[in-house]
C-alpha cells in the first residue's frame, strides 16, 4: 500500500531527476527547458487520477471501452498538433491510428493469443494507443520537414510532369521506415539491453517469467504492426504534396 514514507523517496528521485535534466539543457543552452518539469508534473497529476479511476472500472467492459475512447482521443488530439493542426489533419490522424490500433487489436485477440477481457483490452489497448500516436508523430515530422529541406528536389519532379504523390515517393518511404526504427529496435534489443515496462510488470504481478515473455512478445509485435500500419497511412496522407509544407513546433 502507498504511504507517506513511500511517497517521500519517489518525489525526491523524481524531483532529482527533473533537476538533473534542466540543468544539462541549461549548460547546453537548450530552450525551452521547464517544458520538462511541466511534462513530469503534469504526468504526476495524470497519473494520480488515472490509478484512482482505474482501480474502479478496469472489470467493467463500458468503463473500459470509454477509457481506451478517451485515451484515442487524447492521443489523435497530441499528434494531429505536430504534425498538421487542421479539420482535415485531425481527421487523417484520426483514421490512421484507428487503423493500426483496430488491425493489431483484432489480430491479438481474435487470434486467442491473449484472452479478450476487460483488464487485458485495457492493458493492451493503452500501450497500442500510445504507440502508433509516437509513430504518427514520428512519420508525420519527419516527412514534412524532408520535404521541406528537399524542396528543391521536389519542385523539380513536379516542373518535369511528375504526380505530386511521385514527386515525394523517396522522402515517403525513408519516412515511413525511420518512424518505426525505434519499434524494430526496442523489439530487437528486449532482454539483451532493456526488460520491457509490461514483462516486468506481469512478473511483478506473479505470472511466471515464461507466461510474461509470451505476453510481452505478442505486445511488441502488436506494436510493430499497429505503428508500421499508422505510419504508412499517415504518410500515405501526407504524400501528395503540391506546396511547400509548414513545419510546426
Amino acid at each position: 500500500m502507498t504511504t507517506i514514507e513511500t511517497l517521500s523517496p519517489t518525489l525526491f528521485c523524481v524531483v532529482l531527476f527533473v533537476v538533473v535534466s534542466i540543468g544539462v539543457l541549461g549548460l547546453f543552452g537548450v530552450r525551452p527547458r521547464m517544458t520538462l518539469a511541466v511534462a513530469v508534473l503534469r504526468g504526476a497529476v495524470q497519473l494520480a487520477i488515472i490509478s484512482v479511476i482505474l482501480s474502479g472500472i478496469i472489470t467493467n467492459p463500458a468503463f473500459v471501452a470509454l477509457a481506451l475512447l478517451v485515451m484515442f482521443s487524447v492521443a489523435v488530439l497530441t499528434a494531429t498538433r505536430r504534425i498538421a493542426w487542421s479539420r482535415q489533419g485531425l481527421a487523417m490522424v484520426a483514421g490512421s491510428m484507428a487503423a493500426g490500433v483496430t488491425v493489431t487489436l483484432l489480430i491479438v485477440f481474435a487470434s486467442g493469443a491473449i484472452p479478450l477481457t476487460p483488464r487485458y483490452a485495457l492493458a493492451i489497448g493503452g500501450i497500442i494507443i500510445g504507440n502508433t500516436m509516437t509513430t504518427a508523430t514520428l512519420a508525420g515530422r519527419r516527412f514534412t520537414e524532408a520535404v521541406d529541406a528537399r524542396w528543391e528536389e521536389v519542385e523539380g519532379w513536379l516542373a518535369l510532369g511528375a504526380t505530386p504523390r511521385r514527386s515525394t515517393q523517396d522522402l515517403a518511404r525513408t519516412s515511413v521506415y525511420a518512424a518505426i526504427i525505434p519499434s524494430i529496435d526496442q523489439t530487437k534489443t528486449t532482454g539483451l539491453v532493456t526488460l520491457p515496462g509490461a514483462f516486468v510488470g506481469a512478473i511483478f504481478g506473479g505470472i511466471s517469467p515464461l507466461e510474461a515473455g509470451r505476453f510481452q512478445i505478442v505486445v511488441l509485435a502488436g506494436i510493430m504492426a499497429a505503428g508500421t500500419v499508422t505510419a504508412t497511412a499517415v504518410i500515405a496522407a501526407l504524400a501528395p504534396v503540391r506546396v511547400r509544407p509548414k513545419l510546426l513546433s
